[in-house]
């Protein structure tokens, strides 16, 4: 057998046209032009942002009653798998491709074809594998930040088209406008670091609409003072501490590889993003202390994720002393969308769209107005941002408001047609039936249950013969009502 000889580093990168992988793997050596510290970099963030989809799945379990618990582990598992293979199989390609249409990208990088050594669109100090990469942990946790919205009343299958379709119509569009070098946001010049608009803004706004089309969960006891905002208390705030804590380490890489390459920028990234949520926890615990002279848990853990988001578009622009108030005034908004929540007669229990669509566009918000010039050059690569208000850049705040008020209306119109069009398919109805919603969509959908009908729930022994969210008892309850175990086929 012939020996070949060694591949040649490259020198300079050919024309994309001509080759879109960048060259010939097999004579010439693609990684000469790319610092190994980058890479190692962007590899290692990556990893520790995919994390963030399974925790959000702990946080939203812990939310939830017992019943319908698991339906939210399911629902990450899911995102990291069904959204993944469909960024694999056309999503990457439809935000990120380097020949696009006005409106969105074109499928010259479907199935990560053209994908591999080539710089990418966002930063050239990385290949087009790695950022595709990292982008697949994005669209998996934005995907799952909305997923619960359908809260104990949603169908799992129809969720699950929804999440598709969503992700296909919404989130790419969006991702493109703000993030492809084409897209009219881009050229705009919109501040946004890590993805406020099309990861939270986009999430929010489409659970508002979710739970709209939903309709309120039943109230059989009538335990919450708004009639149509039924309120039940979350089975386990452990699990909720948990997803958080997961959640607030991920968001170091979330964020802090946002910059695409490792630089100063990259660790004052990182230090804003701890600021913020440090501020956002303490101002929600301290405002929460101050209604009821108690603390929460729940509050506490809600606050730092507000600060998380609010950083988001702004953890590469603000300076460092004045991200915990970033995360502070985030927090607040956040806060009080939650208290008076009830105005809008809408039952979003999970606080999605008072957290990341009001955090997400304060957020968007606060960046125009704390941003500075000098933040964007430590990566040593940037020095043509004009910085916000901090600045005296006027015009930067109607920037700011265009892209928040475009992925809002946006998101929250196009996910309300979904919703609606997948509705009316036969066999595709998003609500589940009222005796599926009493008993558990647990139970409905999982046999991990099916053995778990003698557990003790805290309010009293069990008795055959009646289940109540998938517990037995006979004893009152929070958690539902009890229904008679039938024997009718699953869906």
């Amino acid at each position: 057998m012939a020996t070949l000889p060694a591949p040649t580093p490259i020198v300079e990168w050919p024309d994309y046209n001509l080759q879109p992988n960048g060259g010939d793997v097999m004579t010439t050596d693609l990684n000469a032009l790319y610092d190994k510290g980058d890479l190692c970099w962007m590899l290692v963030s990556t990893i520790l942002c995919w994390q963030i989809t399974p925790a959000i799945g702990f946080l939203y379990a812990g939310m939830h009653r017992r019943k319908a618990a698991l339906t939210m582990i399911f629902q990450s598992l899911f995102c990291a798998c069904a959204v993944g293979i469909q960024f694999w199989v056309y999503g990457y390609s439809l935000y990120q491709s380097h020949t696009t249409g006005p409106f969105i990208g074109d499928l010259s990088k479907a199935g990560l074809h053209n994908t591999l050594g080539y710089p990418s669109l966002a930063n050239s100090d990385i290949p087009d594998i790695l950022y595709a990469c990292f982008g697949f942990t994005f669209v998996t946790c934005t995907a799952m930040i909305l997923a619960g919205a359908m809260l104990e009343r949603g169908r799992m299958w129809p969720s699950m088209l929804f999440l598709l379709c969503w992700t296909t119509f919404v989130y790419y569009v969006l991702a493109y406008a703000e993030w492809n070098p084409s897209g009219w946001l881009f050229k705009l010049g919109v501040y946004d670091f890590a993805g406020s608009g099309p990861v939270h803004i986009a999430s929010g706004f489409s659970a508002l609409a979710w739970a709209v089309m939903l309709g309120p969960r039943a109230d059989p006891h009538k335990e919450s003072h708004h009639p149509r905002i039924p309120h039940f208390r979350p089975h386990n705030p452990f699990l909720v501490g948990l997803g958080t804590i997961l959640i607030w380490f991920g968001w170091y890489a979330f964020n802090g590889a946002s910059t695409a390459n490792i630089s100063i920028r990259s660790i004052y990234v990182v230090c804003n993003t701890n600021l913020a949520a440090c501020g956002g926890g303490m101002a929600w615990a301290l405002l929460e202390y101050a209604h009821s002279g108690k603390f929460s848990i729940i509050g506490f853990c809600s606050g730092i994720i507000s600060g998380l988001v609010g950083i988001t578009p702004a953890a590469g622009f603000v300076p460092i002393y004045v991200a915990s108030l970033v995360g502070a005034l985030t927090s607040c908004c956040s806060y009080f969308t939650v208290k008076y929540k009830y105005l809008l007669r809408i039952d979003e229990g999970l606080d999605i769209f008072a957290i990341h669509g009001v955090g997400g566009f304060v957020g968007d918000i606060l960046t125009g107005f704390f941003a500075a010039d000098y933040v964007p050059a430590m990566d040593g690569v940037t020095n043509t941002y004009e910085g916000g208000w901090w600045n005296r850049n006027w015009k930067q705040m109607g920037y700011q408001l265009a892209a928040a008020c475009t992925c809002a209306a946006w998101s929250f119109v196009i996910s309300i047609i979904l919703l609606f069009i997948i509705n009316r398919i036969p066999g595709c109805h998003i609500r589940a039936s009222e005796d599926d919603e009493l008993r558990g969509l647990d139970y409905k959908y999982f046999h991990d249950v099916e053995g778990d009908m003698m557990v003790l729930d805290g309010y009293g022994a069990s008795t055959p013969g009646m289940t109540r969210s998938g517990v037995v008892s006979n004893a009152p309850s929070h958690e539902g009502v009890e229904v008679p175990i039938s024997s009718e086929k699953r869906d």
